[in-house]
């Protein structure tokens, strides 16, 4: 199925596809402040913003 997917993504839509690979998945462990544990808090950030995201 994957590949059905991304052929379709290429035949159809070539400028969205170019666009959508300037966004990178991002996973942070944040410390809850009562238990002590982590959870993970996941968000889409385009490539140029990567670093100002971890920094905040």
């Amino acid at each position: 199925m994957a590949k059905a997917a991304k052929t379709a993504i290429k035949t159809k839509d070539q400028k969205a596809a170019a666009d959508a690979k300037n966004w990178t998945k991002v996973v942070r462990a944040v410390r809850s402040p009562k238990s002590g544990s982590y959870t993970f808090k996941e968000s889409i950030v385009h490539k140029d913003k990567i670093k100002e995201f971890l920094a905040s």
